[in-house]
This record gives C-alpha cells, structure tokens and sequence, in this order.
C-alpha cells in the first residue's frame, strides 16, 4: 500500500484529515509516476484553506486514489512533466485560483473571458480596456497558410463555441477550440444554495446529461448524508441511464447519417430517440429525466404499469433498431465517409486521457460501469467493443454497440425479481452533510466519466464542489482528430464526439 496516497471507492464518504497531504516535491512526484505508468487522472483543482491553496488530485488506474498538496503563487508544471492529461485541468486552476504552473508549455485562459481592468489573468496582469480578444490563438506560418474562423455563433440551435482553423488549403493543420462564452458559474452556486436545491441544479449542468449529473450529486449527498437507497431506487435510477444513453447514442447515429447526406437512417434515428425521450417522460413527466433523481431514491415510483409499458417498448424498438443500424453500416457510401477519418490513435487517446465512446473508440478499455460499478450496474455484464481503430466509424460503431448493450441492460433489470416500490422520502427532507467530509462519485454517463467531487468544512457546508464533465477530457481529442484531415470532414468528426459546450463551461 502506497502511503502517498489514500485509496477509496466510488461513493465512499472519508475525512478530509486522511487525505494525505504531501510536500510540493513530493505530490508532483507522485502524480508523475502514476501517470507514466499509464495511470488517468479524475480530477485536479484547487481550493482556499487557511489563507493558502491546496491541490488536490483524484487518480485513477484498476483503483481510486486521493492525495493533495498546499502550494505558494506556482507549482512545478505537471503538463510539461507528465503530459496533456494535464493541460487543462492546470490552466483551469490558473483560471479560477491564480496558482500558475511554472513552465507549463502553453499557459493561457481556458474559458473565454472579455477583457476586465478588476481581474487579473493567470499571469497576475490586469486587463485595461473591456474590448474582448485577448486570447492569443496559436498560427501555423507559411504564405500558403490560411486562417478560417467558426463561431461562437453558429447556425441553428448550437451552443456557442469558437474553432480557429490554421489550413494550407483543404487540410487542416491546426485546429484550436475555445469555449466558455456562457459563463455559468454553476460550481459557485452549488456552493452556496440550500442543498435540496443541488440535485435540481444538477440536472441542468449538461441538459442532455440530466441523469448521469443528476446521478453523481445525488450519490455525493447520500455518501454525505448517511443516506440509504433501496434495491428498487437503485435499478430505477439505472433503468434511467441506460434510457438517456439509448436516446443520445440513437440521435447521435442519426445526425452522423444526416452529415454525410444518408437521410433515411437520420430519419429513422429521429423517430426512435423520440421514444426513449418518451420513455423517461413516462418515469419522471420530463423528457430529459429531470425531477426523476432525489437523495435517498427517486421522485416518482416505477410501478408494474410502466415496467411493462418500458418491457413492451424495448421489445418493439429492438428489431427496428437493428435494421436501420445495418441500413446505415452496409452503406458503401458511407463507410467511405467514415473509416479512416478524424483518427485519434490509442497512444494520442492515452497521452489526452479520452473517455467513454471516445476512448473506447480509440482502444481505451476504461468503463466506470465495469471498473468503478454503482446502482444496479454492480449486477450487470460488461462491454466489449470491438471497432477501435479511433476513427469516424468507430466512433460511430461503438456507439451501436453500446445500444444493443443498454437493451439488453434493462431488459435484465426489469427481469430481476422486484422489491417492494420507493420513492424518495428524502427528497423533502433536509440534508445534514458530514462536516470535514469529502467525497468522490463516478458514473459512465452517455460520454463518458463524470465526477463530482465535494468537500464540507467544520459546519457541514459545502466548502468546495467540483464539476468534472466527460467533454473536459474530449475536447482536445476532437482537435487532435482534425489534423491532416480536409475541412470539410470537421462536421463529421464534430458529430463523431459530439461534446458538450455547457458541460464545459462551468
């Protein structure tokens, strides 16, 4: 056992005083080993404590682990020590903290910020005139060198995200990404609302993610609260996710249809995400699931009617799945598009730590349901993917993949012999969180890793709440996807990732 750093588990509430604290030194030595030996990082950030800063890092390899370190103005740069798995998580901290990563290769704000003479930025220098572009984008030279500019406004209903192409002409030889034009400030306000009202704020971190947010929060205040979930919840609950994965997964095969102008599939998939929406309006009265999920259980009782209602569904849905799924993938045309296109290779995967599709896509046998295993997840079977080769079409076969595994989920879920039926008692109650407490939730949510990480102080109030959205680690993996390729396949690999913006800007 490595008295460095503490082990725990998924869920599992501890003391803050058995973190273990370690020397500067010493924790970036720490976090360099475990990293090199193809270890992942969780989370990464920083929080006021007694007039200084504390870093602390959540590990990961076949185990969870937790360690910190206080730390003056600057630390050692762990991008530059341990690689990209790093590069955002360090100017993040440098962005909300004003702790600078001494030597970090390309140190600048992560989240778009206009320009204020009142705020210093992660250099220490204030801005004096309110006009915004202060971002100093990266520029390949050359006379045959071109720029193309894409957002923050875009077409439609997209949310705002700016992407600066460096091209020599049709391909791509640099793609930056910059986000965070909403400003949320959904971390701040977690910290500072009654607790009943988490769960609901939650929800809406990622609306599309409404039950994997919704999930982890509700699993960081039982841990904090003492709280127990029946059986019954807890397959509800599970049934819930699986019905939001199946949703997104659905439209996002559709949209990739649409991309490459196939419009039957796309068709087909929209009809069909529809009825999984349905299916979480059925448990909840919303679409998206939200108001489903409370601490302690569920708002709302999944009786026998909707059981059956949900059997009989997957039942119908299942053949025509798989029918308009082979429709799309037998498609000479579109296996054209799609293989070999926006390749992420598994050592790019590894050095970025990419998760759920993404990752697996591109070789990475990491699945928190497998690896971390929660709710009723804990009694069903693995995944294995089988298309890894990190492209368009694995990206898109995994997700099929993933599909046929969520039907067969909750199939077996709604198999297993029920337990009496429960509501959330708790959900009216109010929370009395363990003070001086902290503790770490993971789910496999439709993208991938989310975590949620909170820390009460002396009184039993949340002194830090830490948001950790599966697209923080994607995003890179969707600029590395572009080099080499045409342009004009970036709204391929875009519906390929298909990440979150507001996930991300927290």
């Amino acid at each position: 056992m490595d008295k460095h750093m503490l082990e725990i588990t998924n869920g599992e509430c501890i003391e803050r005083s058995r973190i273990p604290r370690l020397s500067s030194e010493l924790f970036h030595r720490r976090l360099n080993q475990f990293v090199r030996n193809n270890g992942s990082i969780v989370q990464f950030f920083a929080y006021p404590e007694d007039k200084q800063m504390v870093l602390l890092a959540v590990l990961r390899n076949s185990n969870l682990f937790i360690l910190e370190t206080t730390v003056g103005r600057e630390y050692p740069s762990l991008t530059l020590s341990a690689g990209p798995q790093f590069n955002l998580f360090e100017r993040e901290v440098a962005e909300q903290c004003g702790l600078r990563p001494a030597g970090h290769p390309w140190l600048k704000m992560l989240r778009y910020h206009a320009n204020k003479s009142e705020r210093p930025d992660v250099f220490g220098n204030n801005y004096e005139e309110e006009i915004p572009g202060n971002y100093p984008y990266f520029q390949v030279q050359g006379e045959s060198v071109h720029e193309v500019a894409v957002g923050p406004v875009h077409a439609g209903i997209i949310e705002p995200g700016h992407f600066r192409f460096q091209c020599a002409g049709e391909e791509v030889l640099h793609l930056e990404i910059q986000l965070g034009y909403q400003h949320r400030g959904v971390e701040e306000l977690l910290q500072t609302v009654p607790h009943k009202r988490l769960v609901p704020i939650a929800e809406g971190i990622a609306g599309d993610t409404a039950i994997g947010h919704g999930l982890s929060c509700c699993q960081a205040l039982e841990s904090l609260c003492g709280l127990e979930v029946a059986g019954a919840a807890k397959k509800q609950r599970t049934i819930a996710l699986e019905l939001e994965r199946l949703a997104n997964h659905i439209g996002d095969l559709g949209a990739l249809s649409g991309d490459v102008a196939f419009n039957p599939p796309a068709a087909y998939f929209g009809r069909i995400r529809g009825e999984f929406l349905n299916l979480l309006l059925l448990l909840s009265g919303n679409r998206f699931g939200k108001g489903l999920l409370r601490a302690g259980g569920t708002a709302f009782v999944m009786d026998e009617e909707k059981r059956r209602a949900i059997s009989n569904k997957i039942k119908e849905l299942r053949p025509q799945i798989l029918h308009v799924c082979d429709l799309l993938f037998t498609a000479h045309t579109v296996l054209a598009r799609f293989e070999r296109t926006g390749t992420v290779t598994r050592d790019h995967a590894q050095a970025l730590g990419l998760v759920g599709v993404c990752g697996r896509a591109s070789g990475l046998d990491y699945d928190v349901r497998e690896f971390f295993p929660t709710e009723g997840h804990e009694e069903l079977p693995a995944i294995r993917n089988q298309m890894t080769s990190g492209d368009v079409l694995s990206r898109a076969m995994v997700r099929q993949e993933e599909i046929v595994h969520s039907l067969n989920a909750i199939d077996q879920l709604l198999a297993m012999e029920e337990e009496p039926a429960h509501g959330a008692a708790a959900h009216s109650t109010a929370y009395a969180l363990a003070p001086s407490s902290c503790v770490v939730t993971l789910n496999e949510g439709w993208r991938g890793e989310i975590s949620h990480c909170v820390l009460t102080d002396e009184a039993g109030s949340i002194s830090r709440y830490k948001i950790k959205d599966p697209s923080f680690h994607n995003w890179p993996g969707l600029a590395m996807a572009l080099r080499n390729q045409e342009i004009s396949d970036f709204p391929l690999c875009n519906k390929s990732f298909n990440l979150s913006y507001c996930g991300f800007d927290l």
